[in-house]
């Protein structure tokens, strides 16, 4: 290992000729990706006159991800971090293909990756590839604890879990969707075991008659948006509302007049169509003083024939 960071030392010493190019690119975490370093012009290459180098900078230090060298029939590798997951193909190197397949990204990864090719002590190619990691955020979920109607203060309390990089947390007045001023919120971003962000963020507000606010949970890297209502009705001894939908309609929470007045509604229909349908039985009954079916079925039948002659 000494011995190869000592040719890697004086392969960069010497090598001047290819230019630094820079990239960017994006992966989900748990994907794979390809970091690519091509060469621009050769597509024929002997292996044996190569020095291939994939390498990251921790705390200013290189450090080999993987790395190919003249002579060797296989990629070798020095970080165990990366010795299942990095892979080069040496068919494609033949070909000036030098890019290399990253398999399920952490967000870990995050880091500049270098690809450095030398033939006979000349470097031909020098490439970094930025890599941006994203993990989508949960569904936000929105809490109001129970009040009472002296309560001069309510709060709220929103949590989402599993989300790459640290998120942004709005409050919302769904009233006008203004944002609230961020003092009347504490938020808490905090890494877990997988090494991705759950966030709680707690609202506390001025008590006014029918409160809805929303919150939003913003991954700025994905262009993603995460939004949240809960709407709280002045209390009459009962808990308030919570709603727990995406952009969820005022007024469609659990015990909200809006929903017991869709339950009531079709009980009122009934009873009109009742009313409508006696109505009926009575006019005909008048007009067909032997009701039955055969003969309300006649009943109709000499409207049908005045219209036939007309």
């Amino acid at each position: 290992m000494a011995l190869r960071r000592a040719v890697l030392s004086l392969m960069l010493l010497s090598g001047l000729r290819a230019d630094t190019e820079e990239k960017e690119v994006q992966a989900m975490v748990g994907s794979n990706i390809k970091l690519r370093c091509i060469h621009p012009k050769e597509k024929s290459f002997d292996l044996n006159e190569l020095h291939v180098y994939w390498q990251i900078s921790v705390t200013g230090t290189p450090e080999s991800v993987t790395y190919y060298l003249s002579g060797n029939s296989s990629v070798g590798h020095d970080n165990n971090q990366y010795k299942d997951r990095a892979k080069m193909s040496l068919d494609r190197m033949k070909q000036g293909d030098f890019s290399l397949s990253l398999y399920n990204i952490t967000p870990q990864d995050e880091q500049k990756f270098n690809c450095l090719v030398f033939r006979n002590l000349d470097k031909i190619l020098d490439i970094v590839v930025t890599l941006h990691v994203a993990a989508n955020y949960s569904m936000p979920v929105v809490i109001t604890p129970a009040s009472t109607a002296q309560d001069e203060e309510l709060t709220f309390t929103c949590m989402s879990t599993d989300g790459y990089p640290k998120p942004n947390v709005y409050w919302i007045n769904k009233t006008d969707n203004s944002l609230l001023d961020e003092a009347l919120q504490n938020s808490t971003v905090s890494l877990n075991a997988r090494g991705l962000y759950d966030v709680v963020s707690v609202l506390k507000i001025r008590r006014i008659p029918n409160v809805n606010v929303g919150c939003c949970i913003e991954n700025v890297l994905l262009h993603q948006n995460l939004t949240v209502s809960s709407q709280t009705a002045e209390p009459n001894g009962t808990n308030a509302g919570i709603m727990g939908n995406r952009d969820s309609t005022p007024g469609e929470g659990p015990g909200s007049p809006h929903v017991e007045k869709t339950v009531a509604l079709p009980a009122v229909l009934i009873v009109m169509l009742v009313a409508v349908a006696l109505v009926v039985a009575w006019k005909c009954r008048s007009r067909c003083p032997r009701w039955n079916y055969a003969a309300g079925a006649q009943c109709s039948r000499p409207e049908l024939e005045l219209t036939d002659h007309v």
